[in-house]
């Protein structure tokens, strides 16, 4: 019943951030057993993905090439700004590409796209339809982006090396205070704090934080985050792509981050024998959702292998793996019931009903705001 209810409330916080105008996504039949990989036609056995890294569980390409004979090549960006510079320029080479929702509303209406064959997709309707109903606004009628994971961008820390380096502080009330607040960031500097390294996850949050609009496009605004941000500059001593590796071997022990790469974090340091307590946590004002989304290029050279990728990943027991492997959770609804339960009632994957009503939708960047954004950022990072 508690993952129904998350659901009904997801499908509540989406619903909220949707104009009236836009096109509603179709309703998802209800999930079924998971269809065998849509039948590969005469094309070229080869599939071409790209695709940010620590993002696909250890087995998966193996099986699907095992079962299909396709040979994937996997390449990774570890930024939304790289695959979109790689779009603009064209000829990818790539058939499958995730965009984060940030971006994937301009790259839909540039055309960078092709639309999806559904009939090619048997498990389509493992989808967990308020998700989908979250993905309208980047890609009306649902017509272009696959969900590939979930999660949002919060705070993460090494409790156990927080705990010390603040001494007799308290915990703040709001977990962000932790990364932008100098009373604390002058104390946390001495175990380490990290940031990631993108102009488009930093700039949102810190927005956030200072009560304006977390996706504004607004010059004004992005100053006044910057210089916020430069408050503490003196105070970070990571910038990172991901800094799963940094949290878990101790170089920092708060971070700006994404909730499945500090459960990831928190799972290598215990497999390294640590038994420092490393979380992902809940800010009190809310954490900003985020999508990932697979979509196959308008250049794409193997399109049937790429929807035979997309319905392999589809199965309920892909999206198992996934969240069961990388913590991050899955827009596969069917697959909610095979994963382990230490997964799928683990609150920093799959948030609560209440705490489901503070995540802060995806908001959209024109090209003029994401390099107003990448201005305040560079200001901030060089110190300026």
């Amino acid at each position: 019943m508690k993952k129904y209810l998350w659901t009904f409330a997801l499908s509540a916080i989406v619903l909220a951030g949707c104009s009236k105008k836009e096109e509603a996504a179709a309703p998802a039949p209800a999930p079924v057993a998971s269809a065998p990989a849509a039948p590969v036609n005469a094309e070229e056995k080869v599939l071409n993905i790209y695709n940010w890294p620590d993002y696909v569980p250890e087995t998966m390409i193996a099986a699907f090439e095992k079962e299909t004979g396709i040979k994937v090549n996997y390449d990774t960006f570890e930024t939304n700004e790289a695959l979109n510079a790689k779009l603009v320029a064209g000829n990818t080479g790539y058939d499958i590409v995730v965009p984060g929702t940030s971006f994937s509303p301009s790259q839909t209406e540039a055309g960078f796209f092709q639309p999806l064959d559904k009939a090619k997709i048997k498990n389509y309707a493992n989808l967990d339809p308020a998700i989908m109903m979250g993905l309208v606004k980047a890609d009306p009628g649902n017509k272009h982006l696959v969900p590939w994971a979930w999660g949002f961008t919060t705070v993460g820390i090494n409790r156990t090396k927080v705990e010390k380096a603040l001494g007799k502080m308290p915990m703040p009330e709001n977990a962000w205070d932790l990364v932008f607040k100098p009373e604390y960031t002058s104390k946390l500097k001495s175990c380490g704090i990290a940031y990631l390294d993108s102009p488009t996850e930093i700039i949102p949050p810190a927005l956030h934080y200072i009560g304006k609009d977390a996706y504004s496009n607004e010059p004004a605004d992005h100053k006044a985050a910057s210089e916020m941000l430069a408050k503490v500059r003196k105070d970070v001593r990571i910038f990172r792509s991901t800094m799963i590796d940094d949290i878990a071997g101790g170089k920092a022990c708060a971070v700006v981050g994404w909730s499945g790469d500090v459960n990831i974090a928190a799972g290598r340091a215990k497999e390294n024998g640590s038994k420092d307590v490393i979380q992902a946590l809940l800010p009190t004002t809310g954490a900003l959702i985020f999508y990932d989304t697979m979509a196959i290029t308008k250049d794409a050279k193997h399109p049937n292998n790429a929807h035979a990728f997309i319905d392999f990943y589809l199965r309920a027991e892909s999206g198992a793996q996934v969240s069961d492997e990388l913590s991050y959770p899955t827009g596969n609804l069917a697959a909610l019931s095979k994963m382990k339960p230490e997964v799928s009632g683990n609150k920093t994957i799959f948030v609560d009903a209440e705490y489901a009503k503070k995540l802060v939708a995806p908001g959209k960047f024109t090209n003029e705001g994401r390099q107003s954004i990448s201005n305040a950022y560079n200001a901030f990072k060089k110190g300026k």
